[in-house]
C-alpha cells in the first residue's frame, strides 16, 4: 500500500480586468486511486506582489499585466 500526496495547479483564469484566479488541488492517492482531494482558490489583482506565488502563475501574470492593464485596474478602483 503506497500513499502519496500530490499538489498541482489545475485551473488558471484571467478576468476581463486582468485579475488572475488560480486553483490549487491537493490529492491523496493510495495505490494509484484518489482517496481524497481538496481545493484552494487564490486571486491576484493587476500589479499585486507575486512573491510566494507558484512560478507557473507568475509567468501568466507577467504576460497579462502590461503597464496599461495595471493602470486601468488602479484607475477603476479609485
Amino acid at each position: 500500500m503506497t500513499i502519496t500526496k500530490e499538489e498541482s495547479i489545475d485551473q488558471i483564469t484571467i478576468v476581463e480586468d486582468g485579475t488572475v484566479l488560480y486553483r490549487e488541488v491537493t490529492k491523496i492517492v493510495e495505490d494509484g486511486k484518489v482517496i481524497s482531494q481538496s481545493f484552494h482558490r487564490t486571486s491576484l489583482v493587476p500589479g499585486q506582489d507575486t512573491q510566494d506565488v507558484p512560478q507557473k502563475v507568475v509567468d501568466i501574470c507577467n504576460t497579462v499585466w502590461t503597464n496599461q492593464v495595471v493602470t486601468n485596474y488602479k484607475t477603476s478602483i479609485v
